[in-house]
């Protein structure tokens, strides 16, 4: 059946938002229909009626008063406020604002077509049936988005385009010459263009044809699209980079310090191609260790005021998605240039420190130098190392070449002392409150087609707290020097956590048997790594890691210095990972800057990379985020027959969500599809309760579960309950 389009001319209280926008202007004066008419340039007699009446629901409604016969006035109480609307998926939606206490409920007919994350100023009142306060959009300030991804239906005349996207309530309506080459059923890329205020929809054009949905690049390019992230390079930025200078000359060598002869190495993921970071390894005369955490100069390379850089800071982060990295830098820059390669000259920025059996701090310098990488290590081999101190050699099955081979005495004893050093520091950031999130990843064995045949769990070992320690400690040492200076500066802050969000976290790991200490900023710390220790390798365990995270602020880039909460760090920065970090390369910047004795810079630039950088951090990680569900998706997909032990994850008054143990996909049992009996929501037991065996369905059960519908395009899944593990 083709789909009509919608009728322009229905009326839904067209005209309260501009009623309300005219009366707040002059809080203090009134306005009959005549005087609004005219503000509103309407002239026809039905548009006035509509006005009369709009006038008389909302002095039912308490938000206006009649001052006299026909004259209107803005009740005096109202309260107007900006912020942004943030949607459910039932067409409603929360005025969120920094100033107000709680978020504000904006009932449907209230939207006056904002959409999810729009910058908007509002009505605040409170309803006379509840005295509920609710919120109604008067002017959308700022549109988050204007583009979308959706599926175009085309009919005779004119196309809808229908979105994935659960928040977003409407269709977009595109005229028959806005079609461009997209055909019926294509996933495509559309921009909103008007909304007028009569119509049901906007209007828009497609700007870009994606390709058939369930093809494993269209999904792909889509969830880049649907968060406006690019997957090429304009060929112009390519053609720049290519013409670049990359080779190591003897005059450049001369303005660095000159590191080659010292002992360095890599250690990174086995499928890894660029090497941001690398360390070098040195036994002083004094017994003391000079460690070289080296860094891709990534500025040397990145100058400003090019078309390179301007690419580089709209993007300001590369894009890990399951099959794919989307990089911040073109790849003779990203895998050549400034990659850490072995048996490479390199021009690097360096924090080489000098450090004592306990791992205290001794000295430090910071400056560009010129490193020779001796040898790449995958985690896994520098794994083995540490688990055999070295007396065994690397076997096949992990090795980088898949050959078997022994390392060198100067680099086992280096990597052994390094792991050592990196546990006492490790210790002590623990001791000194850092909460300790090692949170399992999922990853996916894909064949050659990019389709999923396995999954595997991503933990973090020994070989990757070495790293991930040194590379702390140069971040950490690097925004204290300047920290300390008073200077403009790029900081990696993370905020405390939210007292609410941990009250809530508290109710649910309850149910586990588990419990947080709130009274005390130290005892949060610790109740929490205590937590995280405890369900290591439970069924909860996966729940109870994401609860954690989400009850913690989220980290960001900023000029003002809070600290960092989460590594109980006083100075914190991001300088370790510029090829695929855009802030790390501004913290290179600044340092030199700084060390060739240049004043402050401006903090209000700054700042404002600093919220561009963090908004585009935000982005790429709900597009990792649903790379990750979609390859779930297709994995489940041909295993429909297979019936799975899963853990409840979620329970609401529509069902219940599933994640199975085996390989953490997560899906949706509705309520109406448990067959044994019929269920009701309790939401103080976070429970679904039988009504007649009373039989209990909380968080934390272990279920029993098979494959009903896996929508790859909503990256979606939805399960048949069989029973529960008794």
């Amino acid at each position: 059946m083709s789909k009509r389009p919608k009728k322009l001319g229905k009326k839904q209280h067209d005209f309260t938002a501009q009623i309300f926008k005219i009366l707040s202007k002059d809080p203090s004066k009134s306005f009959n229909y005549k005087q609004i008419a005219a503000a509103l340039e309407l002239t026809d007699t039905k548009s006035r009626n509509e006005i009369i009446r709009d006038l008389k629901l909302l002095k039912a409604q308490d938000k206006i008063h009649e001052t006299e016969i026909g004259k209107f006035q803005i009740i005096s109480k109202a309260e107007y406020y900006e912020g942004t609307v943030d949607m459910t998926s039932r067409k409603t939606g929360y005025f969120v604002c920094p100033e107000l206490e709680h978020d504000v409920f904006i009932p449907a007919i209230n939207l006056n077509h904002a959409l999810d994350g729009d910058k908007v100023r509002a009505y605040i009142y409170n309803r006379r049936s509840s005295r509920k306060p609710e919120a109604e959009v008067l002017e959308i300030l700022e549109r988050k988005k204007e583009e979308f991804v959706g599926v175009i239906d085309v009919q005779k005349n004119f196309a809808f385009v229908t979105t994935a996207n659960a928040k977003m309530y409407t269709d977009i309506f595109i005229p028959k010459n806005k079609m461009g080459e997209a055909e019926h059923g294509d996933v495509v890329l559309v921009r909103m263009e008007d909304w007028p205020k009569k119509a049901d929809s906007p209007f828009g054009s497609v700007i870009k044809v994606l390709g058939k949905p369930g093809e494993h690049d269209t999904e792909i390019h889509a969830i880049l699209a649907e968060y406006g992230l690019p997957y090429d390079f304009p060929l112009e930025v390519e053609a720049f980079a290519k013409k670049l200078d990359t080779s190591i000359t003897a005059e450049e060598i001369a303005k660095r310090r000159d590191m080659r002869e010292t002992l360095t190495f890599t250690i990174d993921p086995k499928d890894a191609k660029d090497f941001d970071d690398a360390l070098s390894f040195k036994v002083l005369e004094n017994g003391n260790y000079e460690i070289g955490i080296h860094i891709a100069d990534v500025s040397h390379y990145l100058q400003e005021g090019t078309i390179l850089e301007e690419e580089a800071y709209k993007r300001a982060t590369s894009v890990y998605l399951v099959d794919r990295v989307v990089p911040m830098l073109p790849e003779v820059l990203s895998n050549f240039a400034c990659s850490l390669r072995p048996h490479e000259e390199k021009y690097t920025f360096s924090a080489v420190f000098e450090l004592n059996n306990k791992a205290e701090l001794v000295n430090q310098w910071f400056g560009r130098t010129v490193t020779y990488s001796d040898h790449r290590f995958a985690y896994e081999e520098a794994q083995h190392i540490i688990e055999t101190k070295g007396n065994d050699t690397i076997p096949e099955e992990i090795s980088i070449t898949g050959k078997e081979y022994k390392v060198d005495a100067p680099i086992v004893e280096a990597t052994l002392k390094m792991d050592e050093l990196a546990k006492i520091l490790r210790r002590k950031r623990m001791a000194a409150g850092a909460i300790s999130f090692d949170k399992v990843e999922v990853k996916f064995r894909l064949d050659e087609n990019d389709e999923p045949v396995g999954v595997y769990f991503k933990v973090a070992k020994d070989a990757n707290h070495l790293i991930e320690e040194f590379m702390l400690l140069a971040n950490r040492k690097v925004a204290e020097f300047i920290g300390k200076q008073k200077k403009t500066f790029v900081y990696r802050v993370h905020d405390e956590p939210n007292e609410d969000k941990l009250i809530n976290m508290q109710t649910v790991i309850s149910k586990f048997g588990y419990s947080l200490d709130l009274k005390s900023k130290q005892g949060i710390s610790k109740s929490l790594n205590s937590l995280l220790e405890n369900v290591n390798g439970k069924k909860e365990q996966n729940l109870i890691d994401t609860l954690a995270i989400r009850s913690m602020s989220k980290a960001s880039y900023s000029t003002e210095n809070i600290g960092h909460y989460g590594l109980a760090f006083d100075y914190y920065s991001h300088f370790t990972s510029p090829i695929r970090r855009y802030p790390d390369v501004m913290a290179h910047r600044l340092l030199q800057h700084y060390l060739d004795g240049g004043k402050s810079v401006s903090e209000e630039d700054y700042e404002e990379k600093c919220v561009h950088s963090s908004q585009m951090e935000s982005l790429a990680a709900n597009a990792e985020r649903d790379s990750v569900k979609y390859m779930q998706v297709k994995y489940m997909q041909d295993h429909k027959d297979q019936e799975f032990l899963g853990v409840i994850s979620g329970v609401t008054e529509w069902g219940i969500y599933v994640e199975i143990i085996e390989n953490k996909c997560e899906g949706m049992v509705r309520i109406r599809e448990i067959k044994d009996d019929y269920y009701t929501f309790d939401d103080k037991q976070y429970a679904l309760v039988g009504e007649v065996s009373n039989n209990i369905l909380q968080l934390g059960d272990e279920v029993y579960v098979k494959v009903k519908n896996a929508d790859l395009v909503k990256k979606q899944l939805d399960f048949h309950y069989i029973r529960k593990q008794e």
